[in-house]
């Protein structure tokens, strides 16, 4: 079962100096059929004028990534935690206990277009911990590279939860394939461009809930950037 969801579906939050598109429910965007899929809970698109972003706020027990897309992310964190995250670069922000942050464009001319990731935890009250690793364009062109992992496995940022993420870059030709174990759900972002997924077009911001397929197929990519989460099989996640 392959289930479509649509960009333009999607929720909004326009504050002027930050526009997002919320894939599912968050903040004063509620839908009741929209509420994470297994153990992903938010895909938030946002994109913040120069100069500006999300001051000092706390998180607990929660997974939460960023994958930048054009600009430079700033993060700062109460574990005294300070860098600037660009395309190409995968931040991991592990709540646990609690953390304080602050996020920012850090220019004062470009725009910033990122996407902030949030997958619930296996366990409650683990030690906090930030983790940033560079993936190159040239590993993710053509191919599914394995960028978070439970074990942080091939170089990839590790995540309390049983749950991997790929990234792939896809034009023309390029192709790949990525094969499910029978127990799994999936689900697929299209950051940019267009892209097939098992012979059905998806464009920028749309996205598709996979259940009881054995395998994911991308091709036929125009200017594509892909995120897949291999997921275990629960349909909601296990807490807030």
């Amino acid at each position: 079962m392959l289930e479509i969801r649509s960009a333009n579906d999607r929720g909004l939050a326009d504050f002027g100096w930050l526009k997002s598109r919320h894939t599912f429910s968050f903040g004063h965007y509620h839908d009741a059929a929209q509420q994470g899929f297994s153990d992903l809970l938010v895909i938030n698109d946002d994109r913040v004028h120069p100069g500006r972003g999300f001051g000092t706020h706390p998180h607990r027990d929660m997974e939460i990534f960023s994958y930048v897309l054009e600009g430079a992310l700033e993060h700062k964190d109460s574990m005294g935690t300070g860098s600037v995250i660009r395309p190409g670069d995968v931040q991991m922000m592990s709540a646990g206990t609690g953390v304080r942050h602050s996020e920012f464009n850090s220019s004062a001319a470009d725009p910033l277009h990122f996407l902030q990731i949030w997958i619930t935890p296996s366990a409650r009250g683990v030690a906090p911990r930030y983790q940033q690793v560079h993936f190159a364009p040239e590993e993710k062109r053509g191919r599914l590279r394995l960028i978070v992992s439970p074990e942080g496995t091939d170089g990839s940022l590790a995540v309390h939860q049983d749950a991997r993420v790929y990234a792939g870059l896809f034009d023309g030709d390029e192709s790949a394939s990525l094969e499910l174990g029978a127990d799994r759900h999936a689900y697929v972002h299209v950051a940019r461009g267009s892209v097939e997924l098992n012979g059905q077009r998806l464009g920028e911001g749309d996205g598709a809930r996979l259940r009881g397929e054995r395998q994911i197929e991308l091709a036929r990519g125009e200017g594509a950037e892909v995120l897949v989460f291999d997921l275990r099989p629960n349909e909601l996640p296990s807490f807030h």
